[in-house]
Formats: C-alpha cells, sequence, structure tokens
C-alpha cells in the first residue's frame, strides 16, 4: 500500500496535510502521536471510510477509489473506534459476519470453521453463545477482533484494538497482533495511544503530529528520546529492556 499527499480539511481547517508513506507487507506498522494528530483519520482514508480532499491511496498496484467494495472487503479489514450494533447478537453470530463477504448469509463448512479459529484467537469460547449487550467493554472488544480475524484478509486495521482492555486482555491482544504477522503473514495496522505497545510489538512506526508525518521508520528510528519529546511535547527517557525499547515520561 502506497500513500501520496493524502489530505482531509474540516471547517478549512487540514486535519491531515500532504501525508506521504509507504505501508510495508508482512510487518505491524503502529501510527502514533497525541490526541487530534491525524492518525485515525488517515486510517479512515486508507481503508475507505472517510473521503479524501486529496492524494492517492494505492492498494496491490491499484488506485484504492476502483476496488469494487466486496473485492476490497476480502483483503483489507477494519476495526473502527466506535462500534455500535443495534441488532441482538450472540458472539458467534457477530463473529460470523466476518465470513459475509464470502458466502454471504449461507455460511459453509469452511466458514465456521474459520469462526470457530477466530473464536477461539480471541479466548471467546465460553461467550460465544451470549449476546453482545450482555458483555463487559473489554469482551465485547474481544468479540469485534475476532470478528476482523474471521474476514481473514491480507491487510487488518485496527483503530485503538486495546481500548476497554484491562493489561492481561491488552497484552494478550498486541500478541494476537503479532501472530497474524507472524504467523499468518498478515499486514496489520494499528492506531496505538500505548507508546510502550507500539515500542515492543511493531516493525515500523508512523509518528503524527499537527496532522503531518513527524518521523516514518524502524522502532529503533523513531523510539529515541528526541523524537518523542518533540512530537509529544513532554520529557522521555528511554531504557532498553530484553532488547526493545521502554519508554518513560514525565
Amino acid at each position: 500500500m502506497n500513500v501520496q499527499n493524502l489530505m482531509k480539511k474540516y471547517d478549512g481547517k487540514a486535519v491531515v496535510d500532504s501525508v506521504s508513506f509507504e505501508i510495508p507487507k508482512g510487518n505491524v506498522i503502529s501510527l502514533i502521536g497525541p490526541n487530534g494528530a491525524g492518525k485515525s483519520t488517515v486510517m479512515g482514508m486508507i481503508s475507505r471510510l472517510i473521503a479524501k480532499d486529496a492524494g492517492t491511496v494505492r492498494f496491490e498496484e491499484k488506485d484504492l477509489s476502483r476496488w469494487k467494495s466486496r473485492d476490497l472487503s476480502k483483503r483489507l479489514a477494519i476495526l473502527t473506534q466506535h462500534n455500535n450494533v443495534q441488532m441482538k447478537l450472540t458472539v458467534r453470530e457477530l463473529v460470523a459476519f466476518g465470513r459475509f463477504p464470502y458466502s454471504g448469509s449461507r455460511l459453509t463448512r469452511e466458514d465456521q470453521a474459520i469462526i470457530d479459529q477466530a473464536i477461539a484467537y480471541m479466548e471467546l469460547n465460553e461467550f460465544e453463545e451470549r449476546f453482545i449487550d450482555e458483555l463487559s467493554g473489554g469482551q465485547r472488544q474481544r468479540a469485534y477482533i475476532a470478528m476482523v480475524i474471521a474476514q481473514d484478509t491480507d491487510y487488518v486495521l485496527l483503530d485503538e484494538p486495546t481500548n476497554n482492555l484491562d493489561i492481561y486482555y491488552a497484552t494478550n491482544m498486541m500478541k494476537t497482533v503479532r501472530r497474524l504477522c507472524d504467523e499468518l503473514g498478515k499486514t496489520v495496522i494499528l492506531v496505538l495511544h500505548e507508546i510502550n505497545y507500539a515500542a515492543f510489538y511493531s516493525d515500523y512506526i508512523c509518528a503524527f503530529r499537527d496532522g503531518k508525518i513527524a518521523k516514518f521508520g524502524t522502532v529503533e528510528e523513531v523510539i529515541t528520546k528526541e523524537t518523542l519529546s518533540a512530537i509529544y511535547r513532554v520529557d522521555f527517557e528511554i531504557m532498553n529492556i530484553g532488547g526493545k525499547p521502554l519508554t518513560i515520561y514525565y
């Protein structure tokens, strides 16, 4: 996926301004930055959920705007920050929506097997017959992630996937992200606020500030005291634990 000169304005103000970068396939890429930096807006534009005002996004050598929705949904899945299902659905029924681009409402044995795998991935077996509105916020988030996993796309876009999760499930979520990349060969693009999760589990980081890219590169290139202090405007210290950077800010 290649992004060139993306622009988005609201009320005449640019919230994303001339953003260009290339997403390396088969890696975990995290978008970080302060609130209002443009991360989620960029995510929305590269998934075609938000209309861009200018710029181009090329996906698998074709302009994103030229993809048919059904074909695109077999290659790219996205989970946004705000998910609100109005229907009375069980966890299993929700996860089954991930198979809609392939089989519609007529699920095959293969679909059912993929749904089973997705539910197991997110440790939801004991909840699969529970209704979504009966779950905690963290349990619901895991169910939505399972739906995205069931969609079985090469590219997975997750906007704040650790929202509403405690430390145990947030850490397991990030481990799942790494497994999707390392074991299944998926390209995973995340919007994250937790810098240490981004540093520990990502291959590349795209750091935003004021609607522009402040720094794009490997974890080692971006997670530095100088770069993070300039982006977030607070003081940072960087330590290495097990060969991975750990940030402390104050």
